[in-house]
């Protein structure tokens, strides 16, 4: 493995750690009075084409990070949405 590829490996791991807590505590409190559901929206469309795009140009870093931050994201997004209705 080249250095790049450990650097992007390392990089997507802590970006994709960096939403565990809120999805947890989301999940766990059903609190999302202070989450902007316009950010999440957009960054979950933001994180399905990273996803796209690394599939696209077979990059397993950014498909493993997207892969993993998508349904970490899209549910915050969902739950948010259900806290409207």
């Amino acid at each position: 493995m080249i250095l790049s590829e450990i650097v992007g490996l390392v990089a997507a791991a802590l970006t994709t750690l960096a939403f565990v807590p809120q999805a947890l505590k989301s999940w766990r409190t059903r609190d999302l009075s202070g989450v902007s559901l316009v950010m999440y929206g957009v960054f979950t469309s933001g994180v399905a084409l990273w996803l796209l795009y690394g599939l696209l140009i077979e990059s397993w870093p950014v498909i493993l990070a997207n892969a993993v931050t998508l349904p970490l994201a899209g549910l915050v997004l969902v739950l948010k949405l259900r806290d409207r209705a």
